[in-house]
């Protein structure tokens, strides 16, 4: 069978499958495969390169990268042209290893997705990725010659989830994390956005849901061909997610998460935020402002443990980057049509991942390590800004009220007012107007793209402010406070917020459509879904009550970005945002995977001039 690998699985892999053919590792390291065996007698297949010059009196740290996704290239005689998760730290000197968890490729063992957390262990069948990267990490140190007993780990997206699933093995030997882009819980990153299915990943389904037979080195899983390039009208055609059945009938995956609409134990059991207590390895969690995948889960994690652990080294790092896009140098540093400046990576990579495993895996390990607690990209200003803290203390709340004139104002509106809009499932609003985006592995570039095709159709609010007499940075959190009301029993309601450009904003030398024009861009700078079903519990959805003014609350994530004077803040609402989100049928149903195709209904969507979205503004 042809091993598929997508643009999104390539990216993760790049550390050990970099696309330039290089001599660099195979000169400079030693490579040795090995099994090593778990608690629970399941071998997980490993690699190991040790760098040549390796001595008992020239001893170096490990660095783990634990996968899914592949160890590629196998055989102790085959060599990437990279190691590590960067070139930089690559030539600093670390035995690099890299190991396919279990069930997946060469290692034994059943796979799951998202390895629920076992916390008090009575047994060796009591595993799960904190045990294996214990046991990982426990016979590496024992039995890599020339290692000097010093473990750091990190991982992009999936190997992220493993790296911060990795701090929960608790081993001494373990004294740098760095979880990048990692799934924090399935219910509200990646898969899912408040627990709305996100179409958009239809397509990853048999990398995640075919169980191989046996140990592997070729891919066991069927990629779908589609007969179309568009994505939107594929999904369309499809119609009510319960036909994606005659694809995945046999797809485990696909039937967990159908079977499984709500935040039932299924869900609540594979989260990783709970878990955190006292943590030991000093921690840096890295993520993109512009991370179409794994957005929540960098930003999750820090203020857990800060919350839960605020005497453990804890920090966090947000650049103005796609998913895993810090990973590799681009030169121009782009996100869609918009451009932040030149080796934004390199800068990353040399001044702070590479100063931070160095730091704790070279030197003495303390916490004056020179890296602030957090190291945040403000994408309006387009430069790193430095924090003690984040979100910082001194951040202001301000709301933003959705008059019912379309102004986005501070004050609350003297006179009650309102305005609607019909939302129909078989017309949803596009997330992107590039389709060429839509039949990929998962989405991207809608991040930070022009939001005018959705602005002027009539089933999209828009609120904006008038053009801004001074520089207004939005600095930490976002919280939507939305009062509704429907014509149906359900709905969603996505917030869009957005940067709009003035008329004279000149294009950027290196925008790749050259059709497209800066004048009067409205980039999207952050947004959000939430069924409204879930509007009081993710547990027990409840319908609403039609026609009847409801208090619909949810969190967008954070965002530092500076809207410049001359600019204007908007605020965008939709009830439909396909096919990035599966459509809600707007009649509510216990099982929106399994809805009928009556089931669909136009609503008439009410937004009223009392909701408001709360921001925080640095000043």
């Amino acid at each position: 069978m042809k091993k598929v690998y997508p643009l999104f699985v390539l990216l993760l892999m790049c550390s050990i499958n970099a696309f330039a053919q290089s001599d660099y590792v195979k000169e400079h390291f030693t490579k040795k495969d090995v099994y090593i065996t778990m608690r629970d007698g399941i071998k997980l297949f490993t690699s190991i390169y040790t760098p040549k010059d390796a001595s008992a009196k020239n001893k170096y740290p490990i660095m783990i990268q634990r996968t899914c996704y592949s160890v590629a290239p196998y055989g102790e005689d085959k060599y990437p042209a990279r190691l590590g998760p960067s070139e930089i730290i690559m030539k600093e000197g670390y035995i690099f290893v890299y190991q396919d968890v279990r069930g997946r490729w060469k290692s034994e063992g059943t796979w799951t997705n998202m390895t629920p957390v076992i916390d008090n262990k009575k047994s060796k069948t009591d595993v799960d990725e904190g045990s294996d990267t214990y046991d990982t990490i426990d016979w590496l140190v024992k039995n890599v010659a020339g290692n000097n007993g010093k473990v750091g780990q990190y991982g992009i997206s999936y190997p992220g989830f493993y790296t911060a699933a990795g701090i929960l093995s608790n081993h001494p030997a373990l004294k740098a994390s760095s979880p990048q882009a990692p799934i924090s819980d399935f219910f509200f990153d990646d898969f899912h956005h408040n627990g709305a299915f996100l179409e958009g990943y239809f397509f990853t389904f048999p990398v995640f849901g075919v169980q191989k037979t046996d140990t592997t080195t070729k891919a066991w899983y069927t990629m779908l061909k589609p007969d179309s390039k568009d994505g939107y009208q594929y999904l369309l055609d499809l119609g009510p997610l319960k036909n994606a059945d005659k694809f995945y009938h046999d797809n485990f995956f696909w039937q967990e998460t159908i079977n499984h609409p709500n935040y039932d134990e299924f869900w609540q059991k594979r989260g990783l935020l709970k878990h955190y207590g006292k943590v030991k390895p000093a921690v840096m969690l890295v993520g993109g402002w512009f991370d179409a995948e794994d957005l929540t889960g960098p930003l999750a994690i820090y203020k857990t443990i800060n919350k839960t652990d605020p005497n453990a080294y804890n920090t966090i790092v947000m650049g103005p980057f796609g998913h895993g896009r810090w990973s590799r140098e681009t030169g121009h540093t782009m996100h869609s049509n918009v451009y932040f400046g030149d080796s934004i990576a390199t800068f990353y990579q040399k001044n702070i991942e590479a100063k931070f495993f160095n730091h704790f895996l070279k030197g003495n390990g303390d916490k004056n390590s020179g890296l602030p607690n957090a190291y945040m990209y403000n994408t309006g200003k387009k430069e790193w800004a430095t924090f003690d803290k984040w979100p910082a203390p001194n951040a202001v709340h301000q709301k933003m009220y959705l008059g019912a004139d379309g102004k986005l104002a501070d004050a609350q509106p003297a006179a009650t007012g309102s305005v609607s809009f019909v939302s129909d499932p078989l017309k949803p609003v596009p997330y992107t107007e590039d389709n060429t985006t839509t039949m990929g592995f998962t989405p991207h570039n809608y991040m930070s793209e022009d939001q005018r095709f959705a602005g002027r159709r009539p089933d999209v609010l828009v609120y904006q402010t008038d053009v801004l007499n001074d520089d207004v940075t939005l600095g930490g959190e976002i919280m939507a406070h939305l009062k509704v009301a429907t014509t149906g029993t359900d709905a969603d309601f996505v917030v869009k917020l957005i940067d709009v450009y003035p008329a004279d904003e000149p294009n950027n030398p290196y925008i790749p459509n050259k059709n497209i024009i800066l004048s009067n861009y409205w980039q999207m700078v952050r947004s959000e879904v939430m069924p409204a079903r879930f509007r009081n519990s993710f547990e027990k959805p409840e319908a609403l009550v039609a026609n009847q003014k409801t208090d619909v609350n949810f969190r967008l994530q954070d965002v530092l970005h500076t809207f410049k004077k001359g600019h204007r803040i908007m605020i965008q609402v939709q009830s439909t945002w396909f096919p990035i989100i599966a459509r809600n049928p707007q009649k509510f149903v216990e099982n929106p995977y399994k809805a009928n195709e009556s089931d669909y209904i136009k609503a008439t969507e009410t937004v009223y001039n009392d909701s408001f979205i709360d921001v925080e503004v640095l000043k």
